[in-house]
């Protein structure tokens, strides 16, 4: 059973993220300190946990590619019971679980969009 949390404040403007078989696990509202954000973040982000079959991960991932926001460095990951996987919009990574050179290829693309330091702490 694959999990993860997509960030509400990260999709893109009129995107859709629609794909068949994800279930809901619940929504929360945070204020993350100041030290986590960006300048042009908004102050307050939805988290939508959810959950799926392993096998529709790569459907998911490519779901969330096109639907995610480009500006801002946003991304959403989720973990199979192998794999992590950390998608931005129009770029999906996945590598197996633990694996340091998979895990640090998908940070450098994120610090290379801007995403803060704090914010590159997915777990897996």
């Amino acid at each position: 059973m694959a999990r993860g949390q997509l960030i509400a404040e990260s999709l893109k403007i009129g995107e859709r993220f629609r794909c068949r078989g994800v279930r809901l696990l619940g929504v929360t509202r945070v204020e993350p300190p100041e030290e986590r954000l960006r300048a042009d973040q908004p102050r307050r982000w939805t988290f939508i946990g959810f959950e799926m079959d392993d096998e529709l991960a790569p459907a998911v991932a490519e779901d969330l590619a096109v639907a995610l926001d480009g500006d801002g460095g946003w991304y959403c990951n989720f973990s199979t019971a192998d794999e992590a996987w950390v998608v931005y919009r129009e770029r999906v990574f996945h590598y197996p679980i633990g694996d340091p050179a998979g895990r640090a290829e998908a940070e450098a693309y994120g610090r290379a969009l801007g995403v803060p330091e704090p914010q590159l702490d997915w777990g897996e």
